[in-house]
């Protein structure tokens, strides 16, 4: 009797863990925030703050586009990873059009400027800190990276990704865009991977093993690309084990005025302009983002931040240092950087691209 009850007992518990089951994914697939919070309700998976979060997926952020997040089952990726090679050059015809194509529309203003100043000051760069933490930079810039890069190896150990791999930029400069203008594309030479490109190829032109990832996380979804580009992630570092820095680069978007005026951030070097970048360095005190080295993370950023002011002044916005992860928390060498904004030319944020593999490679051959 005692053994046919315990029988009876485990099949109810296997029926309901079944129905459960099927809930999650019926509510997965009918897509909504109701369904997402549905399907990890049901996997007990609660967090302080009373939100839920998938045990695979170590961050719950969006970055600056993103109004709403959902988990979304699709975790394959659209387009194969390109190892790159150094024979590669810039087809400068590919960044221009001419913008009598937009004849009759409206024009919106472009904004130009160069961001010089921050609420926290060291040497010739800015720290916008939104945390409570008080930042000391100086002791940051004095500590070693919290990995340790081999100068001397030819193995891969660095990694480019791009979770909002359509991302894109104008194709003209003439201070101002057209009403149809539309800053996301899948093309990838005029995306995120473009400008990825011509970092992996600076790194790799300095003897530094680099694998850039092309694959496309945000489309046909934008929701959940943080989720798939973690899985890509993590893909490459058991595919590629030395890897000690991961790069996620996009770009961002400013606008100005209600009247649809946007902001692109510049500087020149050597006559040429380049777009500013913004590095984002994480901040993690009580665990929630189980992100617990993000210290090193901040000493890369921050000695990155350095170098790039040193090497080309300029180029840098303020760093933003914030408590999000935004998959910073994959190893210690990981960092978000923003390349421009959708107004800033693709020609502009490719230049970034290149100088910024040459303050990358000194900060990592150098400590």
């Amino acid at each position: 009797m005692a053994g046919r009850l315990r029988t009876f007992l485990c099949f109810a518990m296997g029926a309901l863990l079944t129905a459960l089951g099927c809930m999650c994914l019926w509510t997965s697939l009918s897509g909504g925030d109701n369904a997402e919070n549905a399907a990890l309700a049901a996997a007990a998976l609660a967090l302080p703050d009373g939100g839920y979060r998938l045990v695979t997926v170590q961050n719950t952020d969006m970055t600056e586009e993103s109004a709403s997040s959902s988990v979304t089952a699709e975790t394959e990726s659209l387009v194969n990873t390109e190892e790159v090679t150094t024979t590669a050059t810039i087809d400068e015809s590919v960044y221009t059009e001419d913008p009598s194509v937009y004849d009759g529309e409206a024009h919106l203003p472009v904004v130009e400027t160069q961001y010089s100043s921050g609420e926290l000051g060291y040497n010739d760069f800015f720290v916008k800190n939104s945390t409570e933490f008080n930042l000391d930079i100086g002791k940051y810039l004095t500590r070693p990276l919290g990995f340790d890069f081999d100068k001397n190896s030819d193995k891969v150990q660095v990694l480019i990704v791009h979770t909002h791999t359509c991302e894109s930029y104008l194709t003209y400069d003439s201070g101002y865009y057209h009403e149809s203008f539309y800053p996301r594309s899948e093309d990838s030479e005029r995306n995120m991977t473009r400008v990825g490109r011509a970092i992996a190829e600076g790194l790799q032109s300095q003897g530094i093993g680099v694998i850039h990832a092309t694959e496309v996380h945000d489309s046909p979804a934008y929701d959940g690309a943080y989720y798939r580009s973690y899985d890509t992630i993590q893909k490459y570092i058991a595919q590629y084990p030395d890897i000690k820095v991961v790069l996620d680069i996009h770009r961002d978007s400013i606008s100005y005025s209600s009247g649809g005026g946007k902001t692109k951030p510049t500087f020149t070097h050597n006559g040429q302009k380049a777009a500013q970048i913004m590095i984002m360095a994480g901040y993690d005190p009580d665990g929630y983002y189980e992100f617990p080295f993000w210290e090193d993370n901040l000493t890369f950023a921050l000695k990155l931040q350095n170098t790039c002011e040193e090497m080309y002044p300029g180029m840098t916005r303020p760093l933003y240092f914030g408590n999000f992860a935004y998959n910073m928390n994959v190893n210690n060498g990981s960092l978000l950087i923003e390349v421009g904004t959708d107004v800033n030319t693709l020609s502009e944020a490719v230049y970034t691209g290149k100088l910024l593999s040459n303050v990358l490679a000194k900060v990592l051959q150098t400590g």
